[in-house]
């Protein structure tokens, strides 16, 4: 059984969460909790939000099993560009230059790895 989370419009470019995404991609859950734990980059504080929240989600899709037990891994993790806030910034002689301020969307699933009797 898998169960998925999604962070949305988070302020903070795809290109940067990527580098820590790609750090826990195939992980168990355990090990990519201790690895967002201890990045020093601002994706990792949320990238932990979303993991937290794919396995209560996988906890409430399973109805009283314990995660622990099924030893859940992330199955996949990607991040995709979302909308850009457009301003801009004084700049010399009269001019203005664009500042782009992007977000962009978190896409987590965790699988476990014992099967689940039925």
């Amino acid at each position: 059984m898998e169960a998925l989370a999604r962070l949305r419009n988070c302020p903070m470019s795809a290109r940067k969460m990527r580098l820590v995404v790609d750090n826990i991609r195939g992980k168990s859950v355990d090990d990519a909790l201790n690895i967002l734990k201890f990045t020093n980059k601002e994706a990792a504080i949320w990238l932990e939000k979303v993991v937290l929240s794919a396995i209560s989600n996988w906890a409430n899709k399973s109805e009283s099993l314990s995660p622990e037990d099924y030893k859940l891994f992330i199955k996949t993790a990607f991040v995709d560009g979302g909308p850009v806030l457009k301003r801009f910034r004084p700049a010399p002689h009269g001019r203005a230059h664009r500042i782009r301020k992007r977000m962009n969307h978190v896409t987590i699933v965790v699988e476990n790895k014992v099967k689940i009797e039925e």
